[in-house]
């Protein structure tokens, strides 16, 4: 199975402390939801930045997904604030 490489950009990153990680998550963890779910759990960093899932998106292998996208299989899933323009 892939360990996938977890990325943080913005006060995601700011929060949890770190740009990037690699997890391996359980088997049971399969979707974006799921894993941020499970990522809150690593720390208090992880659970303030990841608490509030309608304030966060997600990019699966660089590629916009929900939070019920599939994580199977992904080498690089990004958690981030919205994005606006301007």
């Amino acid at each position: 199975m892939t360990v996938p490489t977890i990325l943080y950009f913005a006060w995601v990153r700011d929060m949890i402390g770190t740009a990037e990680e690699s997890a391996d998550p359980p088997a049971d963890v399969t979707t974006v939801g799921a894993l941020a779910a499970w990522l809150a759990g690593r720390s208090e960093g992880h659970r303030a930045a990841l608490a509030d899932l309608t304030r966060i998106r997600a990019a699966v292998d660089q590629q916009f997904a929900d939070l019920d996208a599939s994580i199977e299989g992904a080498r690089e899933i990004a958690f981030f604030p919205p994005v606006t323009g301007g």
